[in-house]
């Protein structure tokens, strides 16, 4: 009898045992896969070489695309110097090529000799035909408010007088025109602007 209980009592204690075994094998397989997975220093210096070479690769890369972009930029100022300085010189190209033919015209007019009034009026008309469809061109408006309501952005009162034929704030008289360039006053109309005729008490 006692043996048999003994026998029941050591059975278990070699199972553990048992178990044990088989778990310390377990981690050692693990620790041994994890030393596998490990590369070796050889291994890592050449992968952090290749990698140091591929960054160095991609810097130097970026580097000459940096210089591109600023030659570039560089080349861009300098044109747009050289046009803004050209738009400085030249600006005026344009209204000087349809200026000359009115001069042209002026010339011809007062190099003919014994000229009568009637044909010295007759090459002014025609030169002020010129001037004004060379204005029309450079887009140079003529402000004319006679009989029109008073604009204080386009027009500059000189003196005001009381009309009762019109109503208040009516330009009545022009003394000199107005100009605008591409509808940006250049220069007010000077007006004579009515006001309400006051009545006698």
């Amino acid at each position: 009898m006692s043996a048999q209980k003994q026998d029941n009592t050591e059975t278990p204690t070699d199972q553990e045992s048992l178990e044990n075994a088989h778990k310390n094998e377990e981690k050692l397989e693990n620790a041994h896969k994890d030393e596998e997975k490990l590369e070796s220093p050889e291994k890592n210096a050449d992968s952090l070489e290749a990698q140091l070479e591929q960054a160095q690769a991609k810097a130097s890369e970026n580097w000459e695309h940096y210089l591109r972009a600023k030659a570039e930029m560089d080349n861009l100022r300098r044109r747009n110097a050289k046009d803004l300085e050209n738009a400085h010189k030249f600006g005026i190209e344009k209204f000087v090529s349809e200026l000359l033919p009115v001069l042209d015209s002026m010339g011809m007019g007062l190099a003919v000799e014994d000229a009568s009034a009637e044909s010295l009026r007759e090459g002014m008309e025609l030169t002020m035909n010129m001037l004004v469809k060379m204005m029309e061109k450079l887009g140079i408006e003529e402000i004319d408010p006679i009989n029109e309501k008073f604009d204080a952005e386009k027009h500059q009162a000189m003196t005001m007088q009381p009309n009762a034929d019109v109503e208040p704030n009516t330009v009545i008289a022009v003394m000199q025109k107005g100009y605008s360039l591409n509808e940006r006053l250049i220069r007010p109309a000077m007006v004579m602007v009515s006001k309400a005729v006051e009545e006698e008490s």
